[in-house]
């Protein structure tokens, strides 16, 4: 049977269109029926009683709009019938409890991963190169054409066969019609190359804009990110690139490091333009380095550890009406599962848990980080109303366009991502995850800045949802793309990899789809499934400077 509506919850007085349905269609829906004054395209939604203007909009039970004039029931909500709003927020003394998932289906359950020295585990093995300030990018960019495709970590040569077979139709004569309707191979056929280093996944060059000019605490904060990736699970060790002058001093790198690995004996060479000279002897020498590294990193091997060890970042980005009500909660279900066999999950994006605010508090297990949270929020929302901008201008046109009318509806589905398992922590960026279960980091909304936070914080796994489709990945650790609508996946899955279009469907349940995800969780970590952004190098690396974005 196929279901073309759904009131995501009992307090809702809107509902949300599975399928489009026609202006005089009645719909029905729990014993109730419904006569649409519009045509409701999926993924939108229509009031269920008559609205006045000021009438509260709610859906997933909380605030989520308000009406700007009459509604009648069976109306489309549009941009220019509601608007905006959602509920305040404060300190309170109600607490919310948890009922943990079972889990003893996992309990003897490992992955294969890169040990290190202190305690945590990679799911993946590699060496990184990063400049301290933008000065050292051409050097960085000049150690990378010496290394990546002569070890192996080159792109396969489809897109080079491409344009070799159109400079060859130019020579013989062809002109514009004739190069745009020719037809050339695009699909991967190469073979991977063959790696000198098969243990290490790979050598990843982080570079940046920053390290100079701006603020100083920008550049404070760029180093704590850095040092977050030098002793992230997933990295070996990695060169250091520094012009010498720069505001991103080596001195607060150190610093940093110490702060989350007091113990950090990993292989890191640190190069000073200024101080060694010539760009022929600085690049002589990284490129040295370098490969001494790479034979460190690939005497290790992975080895069987306990899920307890996995750190999850919780990521979505061209977002539609379908994901707060599909693969939202789905990864919501593998985070629960996850805090419950002892491991770490981060739900970031704060301007995107506008409105779910009070619920989040009511978890956090503790005062302290109950107050640090609201503050964090508070603030973040002033600084973007000052800046002449505002939570309320955070969805997309996209986001519009698919159902996602309100920051506070996107941000009600957007929070799903986090389960339910109480909140053991409230983290600023760039600070490091060392708490087992529910961490909430304070990043934008921007997904490439936020998923380079997460991973800067710890993740070495990266959930990610979608329902428009987007590519983005990150340099280190693997991000698994999931659609919320089976249309999304078959349309590009070259860049996604599970689809949970199966719970709009009625094929699957929540907790079946979060379940299906956490075992291919464990296969990604053990390096058994490479994911569609590491096979396409999509290494997304965007640094927050600390201003308003969202």
């Amino acid at each position: 049977m196929k279901f073309n509506v759904l009131k995501v919850h009992p307090g809702d007085n809107v509902i949300v269109a599975l399928s489009d349905l026609s202006k005089g269609e009645v719909v029905s829906y729990e014993n109730e029926t419904y006569t649409l004054q519009d045509h409701i395209a999926a993924k939108h939604k229509f009031t269920i009683v008559d609205l006045q203007a000021g009438d509260r909009i709610i859906m997933y039970g909380v605030l989520v709009g308000k009406a700007l004039a009459t509604i009648a029931a069976g109306s489309l909500l549009t941009t220019k019938n509601i608007i905006h709003a959602s509920t305040d927020f404060d300190l309170s003394d109600e607490k919310i409890g948890w009922n943990a998932p079972d889990v003893v289906a996992w309990k003897n359950i490992t992955f294969n991963g890169f040990h290190r020295a202190d305690g945590q585990v990679g799911t993946a093995n590699y060496w990184l190169v990063i400049p301290m300030v933008f000065c050292e990018n051409r050097n960085v960019a000049v150690i990378q054409e010496a290394l990546l495709n002569n070890l192996g970590y080159g792109r396969n040569e489809t897109y080079q066969s491409q344009a070799r077979e159109l400079i060859s139709l130019y020579e013989k004569g062809a002109g514009v019609d004739q190069i745009l309707n020719a037809h050339t191979t695009h699909a991967e056929t190469r073979e991977k190359q063959h790696r000198l280093f098969p243990n290490v996944d790979g050598i990843k060059f982080l570079t940046h804009t920053g390290g100079c000019g701006g603020t100083r605490q920008d550049s404070e904060t760029l180093c704590g990110l850095i040092s977050g990736y030098i002793t992230h699970p997933n990295v070996a060790g990695a060169t250091i690139l520094s012009l010498g002058c720069q505001n991103a001093q080596l001195s607060i790198l150190t610093e940093e490091i110490n702060k989350r690995d007091p113990s950090f004996n990993k292989p890191l060479y640190v190069l000073d333009q200024q101080n060694i000279g010539t760009e022929a002897e600085i690049l002589s020498l990284a490129i040295k380095q370098t490969f001494a590294g790479l034979i460190q990193a690939n005497a290790l091997v992975r080895k069987p550890a306990p899920l307890s060890k996995l750190i999850i970042g919780l990521e979505c980005g061209g977002s539609d009406g379908f994901s707060g009500i599909s693969a939202n909660p789905a990864i919501g279900y593998t985070s629960d599962l996850l805090v419950a066999l002892g491991g770490s999950v981060i739900l970031a994006e704060f301007p995107e848990l506008c409105g779910v605010e009070q619920n989040l508090t009511n978890r956090c297990v503790n005062k302290y980080d109950a107050e640090r949270f609201v503050a964090l929020m508070k603030t973040y929302s002033k600084r973007a109303t000052a800046s002449g901008s505002g939570f309320d201008m955070n969805p997309s046109p996209g986001n519009i366009k698919d159902g996602l009318i309100t920051d506070a509806i996107k941000s009600a589905g957007a929070a799903k991502k986090g389960g339910t398992s109480p909140v053991v922590a409230v983290l600023d960026y760039p600070e490091k995850v060392s708490k087992p279960g529910l961490n909430l980091l304070c990043t934008p909304g921007n997904d490439v800045e936020s998923t380079t936070a997460e991973v800067g914080s710890g993740a070495n796994v990266v959930l990610f949802t979608t329902g428009l489709g987007t590519p983005t990945g990150n340099p280190i650790a693997p991000v698994i793309k999931i659609s919320s609508n089976t249309i999304l996946f078959n349309k590009m899955n070259d860049i996604i990899d599970i689809d949970t279009g199966s719970i709009i469907d009625k094929t699957e349940t929540i907790q079946e789809a979060g379940a299906r995800i956490l075992n291919y969780v464990i296969e990604v970590a053990s390096g058994n499934i490479q994911v569609k952004a590491v096979k396409h190098i999509q290494d997304d690396f965007i640094p927050w400077k600390r201003g308003v974005s969202l």
